[in-house]
C-alpha cells in the first residue's frame, strides 16, 4: 500500500485556522473543488419550504428521487441505486465484490485504496506520465490487463491531473477487462463540468456491459457535499442486488432526497455553472500559460494542475504564501506519483481566482 502523507483537505479549516490563526470564515478554498455558485437559490427555496420532511421516514425505496436521476443522466430506471454520498457507494461495492487485486489509475483519490486494503485486497497502480500531459495511453494500459487483476478503478475525469478518458477509449478499456473477466469502477464525480460531458460519460455504457458501474455526487457540482447523496448506476442486476442487500435502509434522509429531486431539473443553475467554468477555466489556464515559471495541465474540469518550474519555489511554499493571504490551494506532493513542484486549484468568482492568480505570481515572477 502507497504511503499517503498528512495533508490539508478542501474541508480541513478547522486545521487551518488552529495552525495559521485565521479564521475560516476568512478562508477561500481553492482545494475543495466545490461549485463556486454555492447551492442554488431554486434549492435553498425548496429545502426552506420542506424543512417539515425530516418528522417523517423517506421512502425507502427512493423511487422518486431515481426518476430524477433518471431523467437527468439517461440511466435505465431500475439500474441505478442511492447512498450516503459516492463514499458510500464505493465502500459498498468494494465489500460486495472483494477484489483481490485491483488497479487504479494514479495519481488519484486516495479512498479507493484504502477501501480495497480494508476488504483485504491488494492495490497497484498504472501512472500516468507527465510527458503526455498525463493523458492514458489506452492502447499501453489496456496491454497491462491481465488475469491476475479482478478490479480497475477509474476516476473520470482523473483528480487531480484533469485528464479524461472518453467514452470510445472507455469501451476498449471495457472490452479488454471483459477478456479477463475484471469489473471496472468510474468515478464521475468531475464528469458535469466537462465541456463534452456527453462524450466522457460511461453511465449509457452501462446497457451493454456487466462489468461497469459509474459513480457520481451532488458534493462538487451542486456544492452540497453536506448532504451526503451519491449514486451508482450498474447494468448488472447481481450486483445491484447483493448491494442493495447490504445497504441499510434510509441512508439517505428527507432533505437530500427532496434536494436530489429539485437540483438534478435545475437547468438555469446547471447552464449557469457550465458557462462560469467554461469561461475562467480557460482565462486562468491563459494567464498562466504566459509565464515562464510553470507548466499548466490541459483541464476538462473545475480544477486545474500546474507544475512550478522555478527551483526555488515549492508547492509547500506556494501553498503557505496563499494560505497566509486567506487562499487556499492544494499541495499536490501527497499523491502518488506527483513531488513538491505540483499544485492544484479549482476555480472560484472571477475575483476571487484573479486574486489567487496575483498571489501565485509573487512568488512565479
Amino acid at each position: 500500500m502507497l504511503k499517503h502523507k498528512d495533508h490539508f483537505h478542501g474541508s480541513d479549516l478547522e486545521k487551518i485556522e488552529d495552525i495559521y490563526g485565521i479564521k475560516k470564515e476568512d478562508i477561500t478554498s481553492f482545494s475543495a473543488n466545490v461549485n463556486p455558485l454555492g447551492i442554488s437559490p431554486l434549492l435553498r427555496d425548496t429545502l426552506s419550504r420542506h424543512v417539515d420532511a425530516i418528522t417523517s421516514y423517506p421512502d425507502r425505496d427512493y423511487t422518486k428521487l431515481r426518476k430524477s436521476i433518471c431523467d437527468y443522466t439517461g440511466a435505465q430506471f431500475e439500474n441505478i441505486i442511492v447512498g450516503n454520498g459516492s463514499t458510500e457507494l464505493i465502500s459498498l461495492f468494494i465489500q460486495s465484490t472483494h477484489p483481490k487485486k485491483a488497479l487504479i489509475l494514479g495519481p488519484t483519490y486516495s479512498e479507493y485504496e484504502r477501501e480495497i486494503t480494508l476488504e483485504g485486497g491488494h492495490t497497484l497502480y498504472y501512472p500516468l506520465k507527465e510527458e503526455n500531459d498525463f493523458q492514458m495511453n489506452v492502447d499501453d494500459f489496456c496491454h497491462q490487463l491481465n488475469d491476475s487483476i479482478d478490479l480497475l478503478v477509474l476516476c473520470n475525469p482523473n483528480n487531480p491531473t484533469a485528464s479524461a478518458i472518453t467514452k470510445k477509449e472507455m469501451r476498449k478499456i471495457l472490452d479488454t477487462a471483459l477478456q479477463y473477466g475484471m469489473f471496472v469502477m468510474v468515478d464521475e464525480t468531475y464528469e458535469e463540468f466537462a465541456p463534452d460531458a456527453a462524450n466522457m460519460s460511461s453511465i449509457p455504457l452501462t446497457n451493454n456491459y456487466t462489468n461497469l458501474i459509474v459513480l457520481r455526487g451532488i458534493s462538487k457540482f451542486f456544492a452540497a457535499p453536506g448532504l451526503r447523496l451519491g449514486y451508482a448506476v450498474t447494468g448488472n442486476p447481481d450486483l445491484l442486488k447483493h448491494i442493495n442487500t447490504k445497504k441499510n435502509p434510509w441512508t439517505i434522509n428527507s432533505l437530500a432526497e427532496i434536494a436530489g429531486c429539485i437540483m438534478f431539473s435545475d437547468k438555469e443553475y446547471i447552464e449557469k455553472t457550465k458557462t462560469l467554468i467554461t469561461t475562467e477555466r480557460e482565462r486562468m489556464t491563459n494567464e498562466l500559460s504566459k509565464l515562464d515559471t510553470v507548466k499548466v495541465y490541459p483541464s476538462c474540469t473545475n480544477f486545474i494542475l500546474v507544475k512550478i518550474l522555478k527551483e526555488e519555489v515549492t508547492s509547500e511554499m506556494m501553498f503557505d504564501h496563499c494560505i497566509k493571504k486567506g487562499l487556499m490551494i492544494r499541495n499536490c506532493s501527497t499523491f502518488p506519483f506527483l513531488d513538491n513542484s505540483y499544485i492544484r486549484f479549482c476555480l472560484m468568482s472571477p475575483e476571487k481566482n484573479t486574486e489567487l492568480l496575483e498571489a501565485m505570481k509573487e512568488l512565479l515572477a
